[in-house]
């Protein structure tokens, strides 16, 4: 199920589950209570596909659900939710009696809950077939629609969806319209009736580019994917349907007459061989092992793969045992579904704001009720810039879907539209700065993103840039984190700032820091009670123990000296010259070696170095011809600061012409000390695989970058061919390739910095 807003009844539901066991005739009412909501959540979404509630709300509930009946079976009647299969069928379209039965799977939500399943299934078929080895099937659990396809001699002739698992909805002249599909199958002696099982879903690409398509037309974008192909499929008129980037894969089987197939994986590669449409993902895996690395691998990267998932289904792959384990009345024995932890939740966009980057660059951001997603608790979230927005649909008081996978800067996905109510009121950009008042505008003509021009003296800039120039990929001063960035830019006191430029950072002095203040909450006996201004950088000081500069501040000054040493690369990102990010770093310093060759090279010679081009050259030409931007410059250099970085000329150019990928993890070097090897040894480390890629190095979850490489026949070495190659400037055939494992996906690594997000 999927995404909306927590309701008072769900919130006392869920707090329930911890709460001791009420008395009997407070526990009826809880379950009668509960029932209802869960059917009333199960029809919105099924049926309305308008969801009311989040995925994880919703399986709180229902477990609670299941609790109740358990402890107490005499209050289980056969309308409850827990005996049901899907949704109800809708008046709106004809009915239709599946052949067989379509069940739902059941659903884990940790790995303690998926081992005690496994064992459990090992159990049975120990009993069953003593020394019967068990083959998993194991696939991504696709967030889609269940579609039932009958085909009679090849021929399509009925499609319908789940439905309660007996009776479904005729959807026949709306999934013609799916691309993807075949109406009539390949092959010879097909079955002469056969129904084949799938999943209709609407790409991740495909549904960002149809919810911008829906706002232009003046409707409301859809909440997620899978509603969107919900939707779509319901449609009455199946031009409309057709219009829908729809997509299938089939990952079952009902009825068959005359197939005699003895696996499910044999059975996908024969719907294969037909036509069908199936997933590139599933695997048979041998152990419990292997399935957890599966779903260890996939959680990573489920975000990179083409369709949204919510788990990952195991099946006992072999026929033979699946119809010896069974099923019950709802859910086959021998499947089950592991559901991730939820990555997105429903809360309340209280407003939109923007931040002004470190480049200028205005970028909207939502200001939300707290929730907890994902571990931690989130206030903001991106919103990128005013078109996005608008894309989206959300507006300021909505009910939003949000998104936050592992580190990434949490998203909103949009609004809950069924849940607005009319209060709700648009975003308007600001014109001018809010933190400086210069007014806005794009850098060129046709940019999406506005700007504010103010580059010097825009205070949210100067923080940004000194925020910046401290992260791991330039300077790397651990001290000096947000809120540190804050106090020496823009604190509460002293009027005048420590830093009005980030030419002084390195001119520092740590008295210079005794008098500056920001405002912190403050507290009496551990409650909030209004504001106070606190020093930052010295400890508070009493009659008897006076103010001295705290251990983080003296820490921070001692990294400061230690940044004075870093290489050439690393001060050109810390100078957030527009495009220039730690790739284009290093391919300068590497051309170049100094800080004055770059300033005194023309914007061709730029151009021409490997991993620069014309854009990155202009920004450098551009950047250089401000008097401030030298300044910053000449004050690092005068204050010690390294501009240029020494040659080891013992190191031999043993990859000089040689371009290289390394993708994945490597034991015992990071992603910058691969690259590092490889630029100093006078190879080019590159982020993409192509025909004129020499090595790929993979190491684990090595991804698509693999995947490329083996399809262009580039050669793939690991980490022990890395280090031949890396001394020898060559890799013997069929040497070095021992470690290289792939994996379900990986995302792109970035080309330049992100900036200015809210933190």
């Amino acid at each position: 199920m999927s995404t909306a807003k927590t309701s008072p009844e769900t919130e006392a539901a869920v707090e329930s589950v911890s709460t001791d066991t009420p008395p009997a005739g407070d526990l009826r009412e809880e379950y009668q209570a509960l029932a209802e909501q869960v059917r009333r959540y199960r029809f919105a979404y099924y049926n309305e596909d308008a969801p009311l509630v989040s995925d994880a709300e919703f399986d709180t509930l229902y477990r609670r659900l299941e609790e109740i009946e358990a402890l107490h079976p005499e209050l289980v009647t056969n309308d409850s939710p827990t005996q049901e299969v899907g949704g109800e069928v809708s008046a709106a379209f004809s009915p239709v009696e599946h052949l067989q039965r379509m069940y739902s799977l059941e659903d884990v939500f940790s790995l303690d809950e998926l081992d005690a399943w496994v064992r459990k299934t090992e159990a049975s078929v120990a009993t069953i077939s003593p020394g019967a080895r068990i083959k998993w099937l194991t696939e991504l659990k696709i967030d889609g629609l269940a579609v039932n396809l009958l085909y009679r001699n090849g021929e399509l002739v009925r499609a319908a969806t789940r439905g309660d698992g007996t009776t479904g909805e005729d959807i026949t002249h709306n999934v013609l319209t799916i691309a993807s599909i075949p109406r009539s199958l390949k092959g010879e002696n097909l079955p002469a009736e056969m129904e084949i099982r799938g999943e209709v879903f609407i790409p991740s690409k495909d549904f960002e580019r149809l919810n911008v398509t829906m706002v232009e037309a003046g409707k409301a974008p859809f909440a997620n994917p899978r509603n969107a192909a919900a939707g779509s499929l319901r449609q009455k008129d199946p031009e409309v349907t057709a219009r829908r980037p729809l997509s299938m894969y089939v990952h079952g089987i009902g009825a068959r007459e005359g197939l005699d197939v003895a696996s499910q994986s044999g059975t996908y590669e024969l719907l294969k061989q037909w036509g069908l449409p199936t997933s590139p993902y599933y695997k048979v895996l041998d152990t419990y092992e292997e399935v957890l690395k599966y779903i260890a691998d996939n959680g990573e990267h489920r975000h990179d793969l083409s369709h949204e998932i919510d788990g990952i289904v195991v099946k006992v792959d072999d026929f033979a045992l699946q119809r010896a384990l069974g099923n019950t009345s709802r859910v086959p024995r021998w499947s089950v579904a592991y559901k991730y932890p939820p990555e997105e939740v429903n809360t309340k966009l209280l407003d939109i704001r923007v931040n002004v980057g470190r480049t200028g660059r205005v970028t909207p951001y939502g200001i939300m009720e707290p929730v907890l997603v994902s571990g931690s608790t989130v206030e903001m979230a991106t919103l990128h810039n005013q078109d996005v927005v608008k894309a989206k649909g959300v507006k300021i008081g909505d009910t939003v879907v949000l998104r936050k996978a592992g580190d990434v800067i949490p998203e909103i996905v949009g609004p809950v539209v069924a849940l607005r109510d009319g209060s709700e009121r648009d975003f308007v950009m600001p014109t001018h700065c809010p933190s400086c008042g210069t007014e806005l505008k794009p850098a060129k003509e046709g940019d999406v993103d506005i700007r504010c021009p103010n580059a010097k003296s825009c205070p949210s800039q100067l923080r940004e840039r000194v925020f910046h120039l401290a992260g791991r990929g330039a300077f790397d001063i651990e001290a000096l984190g947000w809120e540190a960035a804050i106090a020496l830019t823009s604190p509460a006191e002293p009027e005048n700032p420590p830093l009005t430029s980030e030419a002084g950072l390195f001119d520092l002095k740590i008295e210079d820091l005794a008098d500056v203040r920001i405002e912190r909450p403050k507290r009496v006996k551990g409650v909030v009670d209004g504001t106070e201004l606190v020093p930052y950088f010295y400890t508070k000081g009493t009659a008897k123990k006076p103010s001295v500069a705290s251990a983080n501040t003296r820490k921070l000054f001692d990294e400061l000296e230690k940044a004075k040493s870093q290489p050439l690369w690393r001060v050109l990102v810390a100078l957030s010259i527009r495009h220039v990010g730690p790739t284009a770093a290093r391919a300068l310093a590497g051309a170049f070696g100094s800080m004055d060759a770059i300033r005194a090279a023309t914007e061709e010679q730029l151009a021409h170095v490997d991993g620069v081009g014309p854009t990155i050259a202009a920004a450098l030409t551009e950047w250089f011809a401000e008097d401030w931007h030298r300044e910053i410059v000449d004050a690092w250099a005068a204050a010690g600061v390294r501009m240029a970085d020494e040659r080891d000329e013992s190191m031999p150019r043993t990859l000089e012409g040689l371009t290289v990928v390394v993708t994945g993890t490597l034991p015992n070097f990071s992603r910058d000390e691969a690259k590092e090897a490889i630029l100093t040894r006078g190879g080019k480390a590159s982020g993409s695989v192509s025909k004129k890629t020499d090595y790929v190095v993979a190491g684990e979850n090595a991804g698509t970058k693999l995947d490329k490489a083996e399809s262009l026949g580039v050669r793939v070495i690991d980490e022990d061919g890395f280090r031949t190659l890396l001394a020898e400037g060559s890799v013997p055939d069929g040497a070095g390739a021992e470690g290289a494992v792939p994996a379900a996906e990986s995302a792109s690594e970035e080309e330049s910095v992100p900036e200015g997000e809210p933190a």
